[in-house]
């Protein structure tokens, strides 16, 4: 005679012999951790800034314009309002067309030098990346069929393919012919989202997803811990929807 076995699946996990006062005592601790070990390491580190830019910045202050010399204690946060308002006036100086001529004589000089040339253009190119305005950020996140057929990867997309590489693709791929563009994507690691690879794909090739960017990031930092409730997003819609309608 054969023993009767029962069969668990994902959706429904195998019961347990009963949660005691141990379990939870530890599941109030890891609730209560999820939610103060966030805030506890953002005040730190903010702290650690800006005393790290107070200890780099106060000695350069002006003994008649430092408030640390007229208190009996030290003021946080007095060296990074003189960074800001530096950098503002350095901004603001190299905006016209004298400070333009001066920032060009120097980097005209600090082309003449073989290593510091190269570590000045890198540096400049990456600070221009990522903070210009002109810089166009991701528009939204999407899914693609990586690394093989059958598995998805999350992306950010990012714009059509210029220049050498839209011609190159086109020629190759027929894209253009096709009406069908080739579309730059970033698709990032877990869990580090900064570091990841550059693709170019077809644009009929890309889900495009309804979440936001940032959404999506918390989706690959927490290797898919972290979900937008799409239903419930979903269901707002709608009755928006519903109420706009009624409305009119």
């Amino acid at each position: 005679m054969k023993r009767a076995t029962r069969k668990h699946t994902y959706d429904s996990p195998p019961p347990t012999k009963g949660t005691g006062g141990w379990t939870r005592l530890r599941n109030y601790f890891l609730t209560g951790l999820v939610i103060a070990a966030p805030i506890s390491i953002t005040i730190y580190l903010t702290w650690a800034f800006i005393t790290f830019v107070d200890e780099k910045i106060k000695p350069l202050i002006p003994h008649a314009y430092n408030p640390d010399n007229y208190l009996p204690f030290s003021v946080p946060g007095v060296g990074l309002v003189a960074a800001f308002v530096g950098l503002t006036l350095l901004g603001f100086i190299t905006a016209n067309y004298l400070g333009r001529s001066i920032i060009a004589a120097g980097e005209r000089m600090l082309n003449r030098m073989p290593l510091i040339r190269n570590l000045y253009s890198g540096l400049k190119q990456l600070f221009e990346t990522v903070l210009s305005q002109q810089q166009k950020s991701f528009q939204r996140a999407g899914l693609v069929e990586y690394p093989r057929k059958g598995l998805f990867a999350v992306v950010f997309i990012s714009t059509a393919a210029q220049g050498e590489i839209r011609a190159r693709l086109d020629g190759e791929t027929g894209a253009g012919d096709e009406g069908d563009d080739i579309i730059g994507v970033f698709l990032p690691t877990t869990p580090n989202p900064t570091s990841g690879f550059l693709l170019y794909i077809r644009e009929s090739e890309i889900i495009p997803l309804d979440m936001s960017i940032e959404d999506a990031a918390k989706l690959v930092i927490s290797a898919g811990l972290v979900s937008p409730k799409y239903q419930e997003q979903l269901k707002s819609l709608t009755e928006k929807g519903g109420r706009a309608a009624a409305a009119e």
